[in-house]
């Protein structure tokens, strides 16, 4: 069985969500036309926010070592070992 749906493609989704954006605030496309932008917004956040929800799941996948989660600070100045989470106790 094939899927009929492709997952979005973030940066497509993102780029086109952008554009949108500046048109609305535009101000300058009619009523019908800004509700019909508005409502293509929100399903391109919703097929963003889906993509960004995988990618965190992969993230934390490959992060995980022994059942453990290894938190690793995303800035420039944490450039040493990573540290443990403590907050997250064997239950």
């Amino acid at each position: 069985m094939t899927r009929s749906k492709r997952p979005p493609d973030f940066e497509r989704s993102l780029t086109e969500l952008e554009t949108l954006v500046e048109r609305l605030e535009g101000g300058e496309l009619p009523l019908e036309e800004s509700l019909k932008a508005f409502e293509r917004g929100v399903a391109l956040t919703r097929e963003c926010q889906v993509a960004l929800e995988a990618a965190q799941a992969r993230v934390d996948i490959l992060l995980k070592r022994d059942g453990e989660v290894l938190a690793r600070p995303f800035d420039d100045e944490a450039e040493g070992e990573p540290e443990l989470d403590g907050d997250h106790s064997p239950a």
